[in-house]
């Protein structure tokens, strides 16, 4: 492995990637520094130049993950060739449904169960992906059925239907194809782009 400086983003980025392959599998109190270190091939002293904690490896490793969700929904959302239905839904599987997969579901029962050692950033993070379905669902001004309200209250909804289905299905097909339904009973009903 090349030498790197301790401010490195690949390198960061590495540790990170490891941490949070390493707090999916043995939790926040059960994970080690040491175990970190280990995953990201690094010694245990250089871990502690980057993280002068555990607590403060644990927070970037969610928060980066949480970055990462929300880059991609941006992606998914910005789409110009798909439908506004198809944007949501790639949306929604982007912020949920790529937890369902074997292999990574434990990265999502992480994510949600830190909310109290993570204090508000999770919460935070939740706002803004209902605000970026929001706008989107805002920037299609008659996208919306009348009687479900305004583009803000329709992405809570969602996000709610969402976090409930995740824990229900088999796969992300099934999350995927249930995300459709739901969008398609709150939308009016179009095809065109938008």
């Amino acid at each position: 492995m090349a030498t790197r400086s301790p401010g490195d983003p690949q390198r960061r980025e590495h540790v990170l990637t490891a941490a949070l392959q390493v707090f999916a599998r043995y939790g926040f109190r059960k994970a080690s520094m040491d175990e970190v270190a280990r995953a990201a091939d690094i010694s245990r002293p250089g871990l502690y130049f980057l993280f002068a904690t555990k607590e403060e490896l644990f927070r970037a490793t969610v928060e980066h993950e949480l970055r990462q969700g929300i880059a991609a929904v941006t992606d998914a959302l910005s789409a110009p060739h798909l439908s506004l239905r198809e944007r949501l839904v790639a949306a929604f599987d982007r912020w949920l449904g790529r937890y369902i997969e074997p292999g990574v579901s434990d990265v999502g029962v992480l994510i949600e169960t830190s909310a109290a050692p993570m204090g508000g950033l999770l919460a935070e993070y939740a706002a803004r992906f209902d605000l970026l379905v929001a706008k989107a669902i805002e920037r299609q001004a008659d996208a919306i059925r009348a009687e479900h309200g305004t583009p803000e209250a329709v992405a809570t909804v969602l996000h709610a239907t969402a976090t409930g289905w995740k824990h229900q299905v088999t796969g992300r097909e099934e999350f995927n194809e249930r995300m459709g339904t739901a969008i398609h009973l709150v939308l009016e009903d179009r095809t065109a782009t938008g």
